[in-house]
């Protein structure tokens, strides 16, 4: 399962990475990015990332 993190709303708060840093680092713009697919271990924790981003920066792409 893919995710997208739009660079342009991304204010690079770091959340998501503490909530899953399976999927989500900052990258060297200190932007976050989902380098990595969800998978079923961790589709939880990507949810909540989502539902945390102060800015809604995070999506699911299909």
């Amino acid at each position: 399962m893919k995710i997208k993190v739009d660079q342009n709303l991304c204010i690079g708060c770091g959340l998501c990475c503490g909530i899953c840093d399976e999927v989500f680092r900052m990258n060297e713009y200190e932007k976050a990015e989902a380098y990595q697919p969800a998978n079923d271990d961790n589709q939880s924790a990507v949810q909540d990332a989502i539902d945390s981003c102060p800015v809604s920066a995070i999506a699911w792409v299909d």
